[in-house]
């Protein structure tokens, strides 16, 4: 008897459904977010839950997961590192592989010299509430050999998302018909069962974990019923710490047929007036294209960028449509630029960053140092 092929492409009809609604529509906690998948999509449940197998297994879903505000967890920020060229792989290697705090690790390069070309590799960085950003950061230069590097924490956020299958199609230009909304980054502070059972929430998803039940087993793990485990999770909900449960595709690695996701990953720097941040924030993440807009204060090292934004794209021409398109709203808005920039994504590595205190003490234990070191 011939064994059924599950398709798991990404431009497969049955899997263009399910993914243009799990890469981020799911928003929030939800008891039952594979039925609101199905129920969304209009795919039958059994199959959704077969697809979303098929693809994890097959390479084509790299991760399944919870994911939380991060932003509103633990202190973060952009981290731009000015590397020695023969030291780069290396130190791309150490963040991606060996420091659990380091999230997205993109190795970036501009189209032509400009103030902060310098800085080749970008990273995410979350440590713990009371740990300092900056100690972590002079440990990873004594280790990996960069020479500086420049923290450029959120101060507002104004888009994030995913959603590369849907995103193929946008239009340049193409936004909500109102401004967008700022979201705050301050941090809360959480108690020991909130943490048990956010870290049983977060963890990846295996193929056979994925089920109609989805719930019950990290509630187990957490060492609490199921109705104590929705009860502390939609509480963290109300307080804003979740995120959207989403299927994470492996969106520049080629897929087993040889297709990709996405191919130019783009960060945009925009450089507004002092008071004008708000605003052009609000009009940069109204485009739909945008996966991740942010206020950041970039410095004279970035010639005083304030407005960072991603966007991906297959086609580089396109991508820069798309900031064209982008650069002519804000001025359509009154919102003069006074620099722009684009940071081009080469090679990438992407993670959620760990937030756990718990996490971070085993991990100075890990590198050899007590936890004090790396208080603020």
């Amino acid at each position: 008897m011939t064994q059924r092929t599950i398709p798991v492409q990404i431009n497969d009809p049955i899997n263009v459904r399910i993914l243009a609604v799990s890469e981020d529509k799911v928003q929030g906690y939800r008891r039952d977010p594979i039925g609101e998948i199905a129920e969304r999509s209009g795919v039958e449940l059994g199959v959704v839950i077969e697809r979303l197998r098929a693809m994890l297994e097959a390479g084509t879903i790299r991760r399944i997961r919870q994911t939380l505000m991060a932003t509103n967890l633990a202190p973060g920020a952009l981290v731009a590192w000015c590397v020695p060229a023969e030291k780069l792989n290396s130190a791309f290697d150490y963040m991606s592989g060996e420091d659990p705090f380091s999230g997205h690790v993109v190795l970036r390069s501009t189209d032509k010299d400009t103030p902060g070309s310098k800085y080749k590799l970008w990273t995410t960085l979350k440590v713990p509430l009371g740990y300092s950003m900056d100690k972590h950061c002079r440990y990873l230069m004594s280790v990996t050999g960069a020479e500086s590097y420049t923290l450029l924490p959120a101060k507002k956020l104004f888009a994030l998302g995913v959603g590369h299958v849907r995103r193929r199609e946008v239009e340049p230009g193409a936004r909500t018909d109102g401004p967008g909304r700022a979201m705050d980054v301050s941090v809360v502070e959480l108690n020991d069962l909130q943490w048990r059972i956010l870290i049983a929430l977060k963890r990846d998803f295996a193929p056979e974990e994925l089920a109609a039940d989805l719930w019950s087993g990290r509630a187990r793990e957490a060492g609490v019923s199921l109705d104590e485990f929705h009860r502390v999770a939609e509480e963290l909900n109300e307080r804003r710490v979740i995120g959207r449960f989403s299927t994470f595709l492996e969106h520049v690695k080629k897929h087993k047929d040889g297709s990709v996701v996405t191919k130019y990953n783009a960060l945009f720097h925009w450089a507004v007036a002092p008071g004008r941040e708000m605003d052009a924030g609000l009009e940069v993440g109204r485009h739909h294209i945008m996966t991740h807009a942010y206020w950041r204060e970039g410095g004279p090292e970035f010639n005083h960028v304030n407005i960072m934004g991603v966007a991906h794209g297959t086609d580089k021409a396109r991508v820069l449509e798309h900031k064209a398109a982008m650069d002519r709203h804000l001025e359509e808005a009154g919102i003069a630029v006074t620099y722009t920039n684009v940071f081009w994504g080469g090679r990438s590595e992407i993670k959620p960053s760990e937030i756990s205190p718990i996490a971070y003490r085993d991990w100075c234990a890990k590198v050899g140092m007590g936890p004090e070191a790396m208080l603020e």
